[in-house]
């Protein structure tokens, strides 16, 4: 059994940054494409950004385009989300995900899930 454990998030301004990082419990993270996504209220779960296996390419959803950044540690067993610039409308509970892969032409998650990390940005 595969856990997955968030953290990083909390409350900052308009503009602001925030690093999170995403554990990986099992011995299999380095043969997986890892990605987060986020739930913001009242809203669905949507994709954020993805990184292949070796961390050779990255994806990501338009509106974090140049302002998110992911990458992974394969020796550590975690993947990170560097978030600068931080608007309003980024504020959500942020997941990680194994086994991230685009399927029918979406970002979807597969695998194991995190329980989340809340990421609040203030105008």
């Amino acid at each position: 059994q595969v856990v997955l454990v968030e953290s990083g998030g909390g409350l900052v301004q308009a503009g602001g940054s925030l690093r999170l990082s995403c554990k990986h419990s099992g011995r299999s993270f380095s043969r997986y494409a890892m990605g987060w996504f986020r739930r913001a209220p009242e809203k669905e779960r949507e994709f954020v950004a993805a990184i292949t296996l070796d961390g050779g390419s990255t994806y990501y959803k338009d509106s974090v385009k140049g302002r998110f950044t992911i990458s992974r540690d394969n020796a550590e067993n975690t993947i990170y989300l560097q978030m600068n610039n931080l608007r309003p409308e980024d504020t959500a509970v942020y997941y990680c995900n194994t086994g991230t892969r685009k399927y029918e032409g979406e970002w979807k998650g597969f695998g194991s899930w995190g329980q989340g990390t809340q990421v609040t940005v203030s105008s």
